[in-house]
Protein backbone atom coordinates (compact mmCIF):
# COMPACT_ATOMS: atom_id res chain seq x y z
CA UNK A 1 0.00 0.00 0.00
CA UNK A 2 2.75 2.47 0.61
CA UNK A 3 5.15 1.53 -1.82
CA UNK A 4 5.90 4.32 -4.36
CA UNK A 5 8.30 6.98 -6.06
CA UNK A 6 9.20 8.11 -2.57
CA UNK A 7 10.49 11.59 -2.26
CA UNK A 8 13.79 11.32 -0.11
CA UNK A 9 16.26 11.04 -3.28
CA UNK A 10 16.77 14.60 -2.73
CA UNK A 11 15.25 16.75 -0.30
CA UNK A 12 14.81 20.60 -0.29
CA UNK A 13 13.68 23.23 2.55
CA UNK A 14 13.92 26.40 2.30
CA UNK A 15 16.78 26.39 -0.75
CA UNK A 16 19.16 23.85 1.14
CA UNK A 17 19.46 20.41 -0.36
CA UNK A 18 19.94 17.21 1.29
CA UNK A 19 20.76 14.33 -0.10
CA UNK A 20 20.62 10.90 0.37
CA UNK A 21 22.62 9.86 3.55
CA UNK A 22 23.24 13.29 5.00
CA UNK A 23 21.65 15.04 7.88
CA UNK A 24 21.05 18.93 8.44
CA UNK A 25 19.65 21.46 10.82
CA UNK A 26 17.56 23.97 9.01
CA UNK A 27 16.71 27.04 10.89
CA UNK A 28 13.40 29.13 9.03
CA UNK A 29 13.25 32.34 10.31
CA UNK A 30 9.27 33.48 11.00
CA UNK A 31 9.35 36.51 13.01
CA UNK A 32 10.52 38.76 15.25
CA UNK A 33 9.39 39.67 18.82
CA UNK A 34 8.84 43.60 19.16
CA UNK A 35 12.27 43.78 20.81
CA UNK A 36 14.27 42.49 17.39
CA UNK A 37 15.01 39.13 18.73
CA UNK A 38 14.44 37.21 15.67
CA UNK A 39 12.49 34.00 15.69
CA UNK A 40 13.44 30.72 13.80
CA UNK A 41 12.10 27.15 14.03
CA UNK A 42 14.44 24.33 14.27
CA UNK A 43 13.78 21.58 11.33
CA UNK A 44 15.78 18.71 11.15
CA UNK A 45 16.38 16.53 8.56
CA UNK A 46 17.62 12.82 8.88
CA UNK A 47 18.07 11.42 5.12
CA UNK A 48 19.07 7.78 5.11
CA UNK A 49 21.35 6.09 2.42
CA UNK A 50 18.21 4.56 0.48
CA UNK A 51 14.87 5.01 -1.10
CA UNK A 52 12.18 4.87 1.28
CA UNK A 53 8.99 7.06 2.58
CA UNK A 54 9.59 10.89 3.98
CA UNK A 55 8.03 11.24 7.28
CA UNK A 56 7.39 14.40 9.84
CA UNK A 57 7.12 14.42 13.02
CA UNK A 58 5.75 17.65 14.17
CA UNK A 59 5.71 18.79 17.75
CA UNK A 60 4.26 21.85 19.65
CA UNK A 61 1.57 23.40 16.58
CA UNK A 62 -0.32 24.37 19.81
CA UNK A 63 2.17 25.93 22.08
CA UNK A 64 1.33 24.76 25.82
CA UNK A 65 0.94 21.24 24.08
CA UNK A 66 4.27 20.47 25.90
CA UNK A 67 4.00 16.38 25.97
CA UNK A 68 4.02 16.63 22.26
CA UNK A 69 7.53 18.99 22.55
CA UNK A 70 9.08 16.73 25.13
CA UNK A 71 8.62 12.79 23.51
CA UNK A 72 10.24 14.53 20.36
CA UNK A 73 13.21 16.47 21.43
CA UNK A 74 13.58 13.43 23.91
CA UNK A 75 14.03 10.98 20.62
CA UNK A 76 16.59 13.75 19.50
CA UNK A 77 18.38 13.36 22.24
CA UNK A 78 18.46 9.64 22.31
CA UNK A 79 19.78 9.57 18.57
CA UNK A 80 16.04 7.64 18.05
CA UNK A 81 16.61 9.22 14.21
CA UNK A 82 19.61 7.46 13.00
CA UNK A 83 17.67 6.91 9.37
CA UNK A 84 19.30 3.70 7.19
CA UNK A 85 16.35 4.19 4.50
CA UNK A 86 14.00 7.00 3.96
CA UNK A 87 13.71 10.38 5.51
CA UNK A 88 12.57 12.09 8.77
CA UNK A 89 11.85 15.44 9.01
CA UNK A 90 11.39 16.49 12.81
CA UNK A 91 9.73 20.13 13.56
CA UNK A 92 9.99 19.53 17.55
CA UNK A 93 8.46 22.86 18.19
CA UNK A 94 6.67 24.72 15.59
CA UNK A 95 4.28 27.44 17.36
CA UNK A 96 7.12 29.31 19.33
CA UNK A 97 5.38 31.91 20.51
CA UNK A 98 2.38 29.67 21.75
CA UNK A 99 5.36 28.35 23.49
CA UNK A 100 6.91 31.78 24.90
CA UNK A 101 3.17 32.65 26.12
CA UNK A 102 2.39 29.10 27.21
CA UNK A 103 -0.35 29.48 25.26
CA UNK A 104 -2.33 27.17 22.61
CA UNK A 105 -3.17 29.62 19.92
CA UNK A 106 -0.19 32.41 18.00
CA UNK A 107 -1.34 35.87 18.59
CA UNK A 108 -4.67 35.19 19.41
CA UNK A 109 -5.30 32.67 16.28
CA UNK A 110 -5.36 28.99 16.07
CA UNK A 111 -2.45 27.76 13.70
CA UNK A 112 -4.36 24.33 13.32
CA UNK A 113 -7.36 26.31 12.14
CA UNK A 114 -4.89 28.79 9.67
CA UNK A 115 -4.45 26.09 6.80
CA UNK A 116 -3.72 26.39 3.86
CA UNK A 117 -2.16 29.81 4.98
CA UNK A 118 -0.93 32.67 3.41
CA UNK A 119 2.43 34.55 2.87
CA UNK A 120 1.01 37.83 3.68
CA UNK A 121 -1.74 37.10 6.86
CA UNK A 122 -1.33 36.85 10.09
CA UNK A 123 1.94 35.15 11.85
CA UNK A 124 -0.13 31.95 12.30
CA UNK A 125 -1.69 32.08 8.58
CA UNK A 126 2.19 32.72 7.61
CA UNK A 127 3.26 29.83 9.87
CA UNK A 128 0.85 27.66 8.26
CA UNK A 129 1.93 28.18 4.98
CA UNK A 130 5.27 28.22 4.95
CA UNK A 131 4.79 24.42 6.69
CA UNK A 132 2.72 23.16 3.53
CA UNK A 133 5.41 25.01 1.10
CA UNK A 134 8.52 24.34 2.65
CA UNK A 135 8.53 21.35 4.83
CA UNK A 136 5.12 18.91 3.98
CA UNK A 137 5.90 19.36 0.24
CA UNK A 138 8.43 16.84 0.79
CA UNK A 139 6.69 13.82 3.20
CA UNK A 140 4.47 10.86 2.27
CA UNK A 141 3.12 10.99 5.32
CA UNK A 142 3.07 12.62 9.17
CA UNK A 143 2.53 11.86 12.73
CA UNK A 144 0.88 14.77 14.32
CA UNK A 145 1.75 15.15 18.03
CA UNK A 146 -1.08 16.90 20.62
CA UNK A 147 -1.99 16.78 23.95
CA UNK A 148 -5.60 17.20 25.40
CA UNK A 149 -6.48 21.14 26.54
CA UNK A 150 -8.02 22.92 29.01
CA UNK A 151 -7.36 20.66 31.97
CA UNK A 152 -8.40 17.54 29.64
CA UNK A 153 -6.24 14.92 29.88
CA UNK A 154 -6.40 12.27 26.73
CA UNK A 155 -5.16 8.41 27.86
CA UNK A 156 -2.75 8.00 25.01
CA UNK A 157 -4.57 7.79 21.52
CA UNK A 158 -4.28 8.12 17.88
CA UNK A 159 -6.65 9.56 15.27
CA UNK A 160 -6.99 9.07 11.60
CA UNK A 161 -9.11 10.21 8.96
CA UNK A 162 -12.17 8.16 8.40
CA UNK A 163 -11.92 7.46 4.39
CA UNK A 164 -7.99 7.62 4.30
CA UNK A 165 -7.32 3.93 4.32
CA UNK A 166 -3.54 4.48 4.65
CA UNK A 167 -3.73 6.73 7.81
CA UNK A 168 -5.92 3.56 9.17
CA UNK A 169 -3.15 1.50 8.39
CA UNK A 170 -0.58 3.93 10.03
CA UNK A 171 -2.90 3.79 12.90
CA UNK A 172 -2.31 0.39 13.41
CA UNK A 173 1.23 0.41 13.23
CA UNK A 174 1.67 2.79 16.07
CA UNK A 175 -0.64 0.82 17.88
CA UNK A 176 -1.21 3.70 20.92
CA UNK A 177 -3.94 2.10 23.35
CA UNK A 178 -6.56 3.40 21.93
CA UNK A 179 -7.20 4.49 18.10
CA UNK A 180 -10.27 5.57 16.34
CA UNK A 181 -11.23 7.97 13.55
CA UNK A 182 -12.01 11.08 14.10
CA UNK A 183 -13.82 13.83 10.86
CA UNK A 184 -11.28 16.31 9.28
CA UNK A 185 -11.63 19.85 10.70
CA UNK A 186 -11.88 22.60 8.51
CA UNK A 187 -8.83 25.06 7.68
CA UNK A 188 -6.42 22.41 10.30
CA UNK A 189 -3.33 20.82 9.14
CA UNK A 190 -4.38 17.12 8.85
CA UNK A 191 -7.43 18.49 6.76
CA UNK A 192 -5.15 20.52 4.57
CA UNK A 193 -2.71 17.43 3.98
CA UNK A 194 -5.16 14.72 2.97
CA UNK A 195 -6.27 17.61 0.32
CA UNK A 196 -2.60 16.98 -0.83
CA UNK A 197 -3.16 13.44 -0.58
CA UNK A 198 -0.69 12.93 2.67
CA UNK A 199 -1.79 10.64 5.53
CA UNK A 200 -1.67 12.16 8.64
CA UNK A 201 -2.34 10.51 11.69
CA UNK A 202 -2.63 12.71 15.02
CA UNK A 203 -1.00 11.39 18.35
CA UNK A 204 -2.92 12.68 21.60
CA UNK A 205 -1.94 11.71 24.86
CA UNK A 206 -1.56 14.19 28.02
CA UNK A 207 -2.81 17.34 28.55
CA UNK A 208 -1.79 21.04 28.29
CA UNK A 209 0.87 22.98 30.35
CA UNK A 210 1.78 19.08 32.03
CA UNK A 211 4.41 16.45 31.56
CA UNK A 212 3.42 13.37 31.76
CA UNK A 213 5.66 9.99 31.25
CA UNK A 214 3.00 7.94 30.18
CA UNK A 215 1.67 9.54 27.46
CA UNK A 216 5.49 10.59 26.22
CA UNK A 217 6.77 7.00 26.30
CA UNK A 218 3.87 5.76 24.51
CA UNK A 219 3.69 8.21 21.86
CA UNK A 220 8.02 7.38 21.85
CA UNK A 221 7.01 3.66 21.25
CA UNK A 222 4.53 4.23 18.61
CA UNK A 223 6.67 6.31 16.90
CA UNK A 224 9.36 3.88 16.81
CA UNK A 225 7.22 0.94 15.62
CA UNK A 226 6.41 3.01 12.71
CA UNK A 227 10.09 3.04 11.99
CA UNK A 228 10.89 -0.10 12.81
CA UNK A 229 7.78 -0.98 10.16
CA UNK A 230 9.10 0.93 7.31
CA UNK A 231 13.00 -0.21 8.10
CA UNK A 232 14.32 2.83 8.45
CA UNK A 233 16.41 2.16 11.47
CA UNK A 234 18.02 -0.73 12.87
CA UNK A 235 15.95 -3.51 13.89
CA UNK A 236 17.65 -3.89 17.05
CA UNK A 237 16.02 -0.99 18.39
CA UNK A 238 14.25 -2.08 21.34
CA UNK A 239 10.35 -1.17 21.60
CA UNK A 240 8.38 -2.63 24.43
CA UNK A 241 5.31 -4.55 22.87
CA UNK A 242 1.69 -3.14 23.72
CA UNK A 243 -1.74 -5.35 23.37
CA UNK A 244 -3.39 -4.28 20.21
CA UNK A 245 -4.69 -1.08 20.16
CA UNK A 246 -8.54 -0.96 21.24
CA UNK A 247 -10.70 0.46 18.55
CA UNK A 248 -13.06 3.17 19.66
CA UNK A 249 -16.22 3.39 17.27
CA UNK A 250 -18.26 5.76 19.04
CA UNK A 251 -17.49 8.47 21.34
CA UNK A 252 -19.40 11.15 23.62
CA UNK A 253 -18.32 13.11 26.31
CA UNK A 254 -20.01 12.90 29.56
CA UNK A 255 -21.29 16.38 31.07
CA UNK A 256 -21.91 17.82 34.72
CA UNK A 257 -25.80 18.31 35.36
CA UNK A 258 -24.90 20.73 37.94
CA UNK A 259 -22.19 22.76 39.22
CA UNK A 260 -19.78 22.44 41.77
CA UNK A 261 -16.79 20.48 43.33
CA UNK A 262 -15.70 17.39 41.17
CA UNK A 263 -13.95 14.73 42.16
CA UNK A 264 -13.22 11.68 40.12
CA UNK A 265 -13.28 8.08 41.08
CA UNK A 266 -11.82 6.09 38.32
CA UNK A 267 -8.44 6.66 36.19
CA UNK A 268 -8.10 7.67 33.04
CA UNK A 269 -7.88 4.76 30.65
CA UNK A 270 -10.21 2.42 32.73
CA UNK A 271 -13.07 0.13 31.00
CA UNK A 272 -16.33 0.93 33.01
CA UNK A 273 -19.94 -0.63 33.42
CA UNK A 274 -23.39 0.75 32.52
CA UNK A 275 -24.27 2.21 35.66
CA UNK A 276 -20.96 2.43 37.29
CA UNK A 277 -20.09 5.73 39.55
CA UNK A 278 -17.43 7.37 37.85
CA UNK A 279 -17.03 10.56 40.16
CA UNK A 280 -19.06 13.41 41.89
CA UNK A 281 -19.73 16.85 42.60
CA UNK A 282 -20.29 18.63 45.70
CA UNK A 283 -20.92 22.23 46.53
CA UNK A 284 -18.74 24.11 48.58
CA UNK A 285 -20.66 23.88 51.82
CA UNK A 286 -21.02 20.18 51.82
CA UNK A 287 -24.73 19.93 51.44
CA UNK A 288 -25.37 18.09 48.13
CA UNK A 289 -23.59 15.71 46.65
CA UNK A 290 -24.49 14.59 42.88
CA UNK A 291 -23.12 11.27 41.94
CA UNK A 292 -21.81 10.40 38.26
CA UNK A 293 -22.63 7.00 37.15
CA UNK A 294 -21.74 6.06 33.20
CA UNK A 295 -24.61 6.38 30.83
CA UNK A 296 -23.25 2.85 29.10
CA UNK A 297 -20.31 0.26 28.98
CA UNK A 298 -17.21 1.39 27.36
CA UNK A 299 -13.50 3.07 28.01
CA UNK A 300 -12.91 6.27 29.44
CA UNK A 301 -10.63 7.90 26.79
CA UNK A 302 -10.29 11.15 28.62
CA UNK A 303 -11.09 12.88 31.77
CA UNK A 304 -11.57 16.56 33.12
CA UNK A 305 -9.09 17.28 36.18
CA UNK A 306 -10.31 20.77 36.81
CA UNK A 307 -12.24 20.79 40.18
CA UNK A 308 -13.91 23.67 39.86
CA UNK A 309 -16.74 22.79 37.62
CA UNK A 310 -20.00 24.75 35.65
CA UNK A 311 -23.43 22.94 34.64
CA UNK A 312 -22.96 21.83 31.07
CA UNK A 313 -19.11 20.92 31.44
CA UNK A 314 -17.19 18.11 30.25
CA UNK A 315 -15.80 15.38 32.34
CA UNK A 316 -15.49 12.09 30.78
CA UNK A 317 -14.91 11.43 26.98
CA UNK A 318 -16.15 8.25 26.94
CA UNK A 319 -15.28 5.42 24.18
CA UNK A 320 -17.51 2.29 22.85
CA UNK A 321 -15.88 -0.43 20.73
Amino acid sequence: MFEQNFKNNVVEIRGQKIGLGESKLIKIPIDRLPTGTLIEIPVYVFNGEALGPTILLQGGLHGDEVNSIELVRRMLIDKSYKIHRGCVIVVPLLNIFGFLNMSRDMHGKDVNRSFPGSKTGSLASRMAYYLMKEITNNVDFAIDFHTGGEQRNNFPQIRYTPEDEKGFQLAKIFNAPFMFSSKLIPKSFRSQCHKNNISVIVYEGGESLRLEENAIQHGIYGTLRVLKHFNMIHHNVEVPKNPTSIHINKRNWIRAKVAGLFTSTIKNGEKVEKGQILGHIMDTYGETNFTIKSPTSGYIIAKNNFPIINMGDALFHLGKT
